[in-house]
């Protein structure tokens, strides 16, 4: 249920909204999962999309790692739920728990990237668990 401002922002874009009347109609009702383009090796898991700073930072980490942008793509933790097929090389928890385990797939796990600029040992950190993969 949203709330009266969450509402109100909805109106002022002109969205409607919504609300059913018997949602136990719904109940056991599983949307369908999302299958991962193969081009897809890393896979941010956050709350937000980086934006800004943080998308900077993004893409500098993945060009450490080398791969490109278009290599990468964002889900919120909710959404990490319905991911059905994936051909993913990493997995990167920013910012939320890290309760997902894909088989050979490698996961790192961070605070939030607005978290990472400027603190030293955060990037430390981050850098090392990604070094540690090269290693193996």
């Amino acid at each position: 249920m949203l709330n009266l401002r969450e509402q109100q922002y909805l109106q002022e874009m002109a969205i409607p909204v919504w609300e059913l009347v018997h949602p136990e109609r719904l109940q056991g009702y599983q949307a369908p999962g999302f299958v991962l383009p193969s081009s897809c090796a890393l896979l941010l898991v956050s709350e937000n999309l980086p934006q800004g700073p943080d998308a900077t930072l993004f893409i500098k980490v993945l060009s450490s790692m080398q791969l490109k942008p278009e290599q990468a793509l964002h889900v919120t933790p909710p959404q990490l739920a319905t991911l059905e097929k994936h051909s993913l090389t990493w997995i990167w928890f920013s910012g939320c728990e890290a309760n997902v385990m894909l088989d050979g797939v490698n996961q790192l796990s961070s605070p939030p990237l607005q978290d990472i600029h400027g603190n030293t040992q955060n990037r430390r950190d981050l850098w090392q668990q990604i070094c540690s993969y090269d290693a193996k």
